[in-house]
């Protein structure tokens, strides 16, 4: 999958990937996963997916103007970030989530080059493409061939 990429046909495919994601084993060595993708690819699809697997049962929306919300979960805090409007990365210092971050706390980042230069190096880049009607799925980062191994066992 790493080369050729995943095919999901629509929204509801985006959002089982998400969750398919998110019970990933090995998942928790992970730290930062960067969401890459144009306007509409499926980015917070694939979040809402990943945060409903864990467990959240409201509303998952793009922190576009938030920036970032932090979702709770046993022993789990994962931040959601959005930023598309982010002019400069020096502005996510106000944001005070470096001081809250530790081995218990996963970011998931859409629009990541926004935050270049502040942003700590992903272990996992996902990047949704829109393809025809759907949307093509591929992995990279330095847990991108063991993610998708694990994944592919999952489906």
């Amino acid at each position: 999958m790493p080369g050729n990429g995943l095919l999901l046909a629509d929204a509801e495919a985006t959002e089982r990937a998400g969750a398919l994601l998110a019970r990933c084993p090995g998942l928790e060595r992970v730290r930062q996963i960067h969401l890459q993708g144009d306007l509409g690819a499926g980015k917070t699809t694939l979040v809402r997916g990943f945060l409903r697997a864990l467990g959240h049962q409201g509303a998952v929306r793009s922190p576009t103007y938030t920036l970032l919300e932090p979702y709770e979960f046993d022993g789990l805090t994962v931040l959601h970030f959005d930023l598309y409007r982010v002019a400069d990365p020096d502005e996510l210092e106000y944001l005070g989530v470096r001081e809250q971050s530790d081995e218990r706390t996963l970011w998931l980042v859409e629009w990541p080059d926004r935050g270049a230069g502040w942003l700590p190096e992903p272990e996992l880049v996902v990047n949704l493409a829109q393809q025809g009607d759907g949307r093509c799925l591929r992995w990279s980062g330095p847990e991108a061939d063991r993610i998708a191994r694990e994944f592919e066992n999952l489906q």
